[in-house]
């Protein structure tokens, strides 16, 4: 099988696991920057062009595609399902989890509990707008953010409401939500592949840090979920329709919450706490898929 890993840098570890599990499995594996294909578009022809040459020998793809070129990934992801090309995340999989707003509508949808709350369309009334989120402190996101980039805690109201009309003012789109004070600075990570969680961790943050991001120096060790954690994290990708999922979980007082779902979830902190071959995980995926084709 040829699989293509769709990432701007070979050098990260989830891309260069992703290929070499792909080789210890018999298949030959290369790295594509997305950024850098053409999509052609023409009736019933639909084409990749990549360094001026027409892509053509591609049977699977990983998608490893960043928040902040989410777009245009999906546009090329969508260009090679078009070509019948296998792929681990699907186009619009990628773009509704990305989209933190959609993805937690949907998520309460399907009874799913979740933190509280609250978005709203640059208010002027921002008292009113914090009220409806409950007591504080608040936790202030950007939709756009990622690896706890665009996440402010506040406080106090006053806090709270500079930091809301500060966002307000350069039209940056933020949701509020309720702050669970007994997960101050941990969650769990269930990672999630076929429909199976193959492995689990519980992140800490730093000291003084309330973001649990191993981006941002937090901890991690092995976890064992509880049912109810194993049945909230596969309902969540399964509502977003990801074969590959991280999904985050809050360990509150009443019950596990889901916090959000990555689609293109990291592989280091998982596999060096569990021991577990995620990325193997993930190119069995497109095994079986590919026979399903």
């Amino acid at each position: 099988m040829n699989i293509a890993v769709l990432s701007q840098k070979p050098s990260l570890y989830s891309t260069s696991r992703l290929v070499e599990a792909g080789r210890q499995r018999g298949h030959h594996v290369r790295v594509i920057n997305h950024l850098n294909c053409k999509i052609v578009i023409e009736k019933n022809q639909p084409q990749i062009m990549y360094r001026d040459r027409k892509l053509t020998d591609i049977d699977a793809i990983i998608p490893r595609i960043g928040a902040s070129v989410t777009f245009y990934g999906a546009a090329v992801i969508r260009q090679f399902e078009m070509m019948n090309v296998v792929t681990a995340t699907g186009s619009e999989a990628l773009l509704r989890s990305r989209d933190k707003l959609t993805s937690l509508q949907l998520l309460s949808k399907s009874g799913l509990e979740l933190p509280k709350t609250v978005f709203t369309n640059y208010t002027k009334n921002v008292k009113q707008f914090l009220r409806a989120a409950g007591e504080g402190p608040w936790v202030i996101k950007l939709l756009e953010g990622t690896q706890g980039l665009g996440v402010v805690l506040a406080e106090t109201p006053s806090a709270a409401e500079s930091v809301i009309e500060a966002f307000h003012k350069i039209k940056a789109r933020i949701i509020v939500q309720e702050f669970i004070k007994e997960c101050f600075g941990t969650d769990v990570r269930a990672f999630v592949v076929d429909g199976e969680i193959v492995g689990s961790m519980k992140r800490q943050a730093k000291a003084g840090e309330f973001r649990s991001n191993l981006h941002r120096g937090g901890s991690a060790e092995v976890i064992t979920l509880t049912p109810e954690e194993e049945k909230a994290a596969l309902i969540a990708a399964k509502v977003m329709g990801l074969d590959v999922a991280g999904v985050d979980i809050l360990q509150s007082n009443r019950g596990p919450l889901v916090m959000e779902v990555n689609a293109a979830p990291g592989l280091e902190g998982i596999e060096r706490s569990t021991g577990v071959d995620i990325a193997g995980k993930i190119v069995e995926l497109l095994e079986r898929k590919i026979e399903m084709v």
